[in-house]
Order: C-alpha cells, then structure tokens, then sequence
C-alpha cells in the first residue's frame, strides 16, 4: 500500500519577517501600556552609565515604556515607532516619536549616544539594524537590546499553549509542538542580536545581562497581557475574544493567582571608532 506524504509544515520565517504581527500590537495601545512589565532600573541606569551622551534614540518604542525609563533617569529620547497608533500613545506621554521602520528611518544626519531597543529588536533585521545603529552612533555610543522571558508556572503555561494549538493553529507560537524552555528563548534573542552585529561590524565585543524578578498575577491580570501578545493582537476581535476566553476558562482549574519568574536579558555593544 502506498505511503501517503506527510503534509508540508509551513516554513519558518525569521522574527522580524512577521510583520503583520510586528505592527498588530496598536489595537489596544492602553492596554499595552498598561500590562507590559517595566524594565529594570539597573539596567536603564547601566546602558546610561556606559554611554558617552544622554542622546538616546528608543528603536520600536512602542507606547513608551523604556522611553519613559530612559527620560525619568535623564536621558534625551527621541522613538521609531512602525505603529502610528503605539506611537501616538507615547506622543501623549511626552515622547518625541518618528513613525517608521528603523531600517527604513531617515536620520536626517542626527547622531546619539545610545540605540536601545525594549522587547523590540527581533522585530529588525539584526544585521541591517545594527549596521544602521553604527551609522547613526556617535563612535563609543552602545546598542542596547533587552527583552523579558516569562516563565509562568506549567499548568498555566500549558493551558494557553493547548488553546493556542487548538483555536490559532496557524500562529507562529502554536506550530511549535512545545514551547521552548525560557533559557533558550532568552539565548535566542541575544544570539541573533550579537550575530547581527558581527555582521554589520562597527562593533566591540557585546556584553550579556540578565536580571532575574517576579511578578504575581490574578487570572484576570494575566489574561488582560495576554491579549496584548503577538499570538493574539493579528487576530480579528471575535476570534481574539474566543481564545481568551477559552484561556480563561482553561486557567478556572487553576489558582486564582500566581507567580511568574522573570528573566530580563539584555546584550550591549560599544560603536568602534575614535573617542
């Protein structure tokens, strides 16, 4: 009897590839705002520290949250922001914010002491956008990218995931039979990011952070991130809806809270040049 072929699994792109769900997450900017972790003093304070200026330029910056950061501790920040309505939102919190992609951002022969990118960079192509950020650098300015790892507890972690698989099987989180153990989530954003730069040149060796926290959710707090994810902000209302509430009735087994452990990782590199 003849074996049927296996069906094709649809190839993988790269992250910055997707960009439907690069520049779905404007739908509910509030909410973004409102449910996305702040980053760590330390490190905001650290990428400060180690660059030569207090010129920063926040690439995706999103509503503004590491921009804020960044203001708060000094720094003067100017956003690219693809999403005109994520950058509308930061506007209204006070950041000066240029709508666009950053590789194709005009610069207009402006310079800065610092690149940073929040939760954002495996947007950009890691090569071109670190060869951009060479360009834009002052020579012993840093590219900074940080991004959070959660790593909710496994019965909540494994009832999104079944729902996922189940109601958005075409999503790029779901074609993933398991979800990848955060330690390689975290290795993957900052190994794509120090090969980008590699590949642009212009740069020292990049530097590795990481700074490990919690955070406790009520099982409407967790939803209402959730929504804010790229697993769900491409998806029309109705179906969006269906699958958090199908998440919502998965997580009713569970606690009615929980702890999440964090690991904020973060990989920085000095631009090369003459001081």
């Amino acid at each position: 009897m003849p074996t049927l072929p296996e069906p094709a699994r649809p190839a993988r792109l790269e992250s910055h590839q997707y960009r439907e769900m690069a520049e779905s997450f404007g739908i509910d900017p509030e909410r973004y705002d409102r449910t996305r972790p702040r980053y760590p003093d330390g490190l905001v304070e650290r990428i400060l520290a180690a660059s030569p200026g207090r010129d920063v330029l926040d690439v995706g910056c999103g509503t503004g949250i590491s921009a804020r950061q960044f203001r708060e501790a000094g720094g003067r920040v100017l956003g690219v922001e693809p999403d005109a309505r994520m950058a509308g939102f930061a506007r209204r919190t006070g950041i000066e914010v240029e709508v666009g992609t950053f590789e194709d951002w005009d610069s207009a022969g402006r310079r800065f002491d610092a690149v940073v990118a929040g939760q954002a960079w495996h947007w950009v192509d890691p090569a071109a956008g670190a060869a951009k950020a060479a360009r834009v650098l002052r020579p012993g300015g840093r590219l900074a990218a940080f991004w959070h790892v959660f790593d909710p507890p496994p019965e909540v972690a494994d009832a999104a995931g079944a729902v996922y698989r189940r109601l958005v099987p075409d999503s790029p989180v779901s074609l993933q039979a398991r979800p990848p153990q955060p330690g390689r989530i975290a290795a993957g954003f900052t190994d794509k990011a120090a090969d980008g730069m590699r590949q642009a040149g212009g740069f020292g060796d990049p530097e590795r952070w990481r700074y490990d926290w919690e955070r406790s959710y009520t099982r409407g707090e967790w939803l209402d991130q959730l929504a804010t994810s790229g697993a769900l902000t491409p998806l029309p209302p109705d179906r969006r809806a269906e699958v958090l509430a199908a998440v919502g009735a998965a997580l009713d087994a569970t606690a009615a809270s929980f702890t999440v452990s964090l690991t904020t990782v973060a990989i920085m590199a000095m631009r090369a040049g003459p001081q």
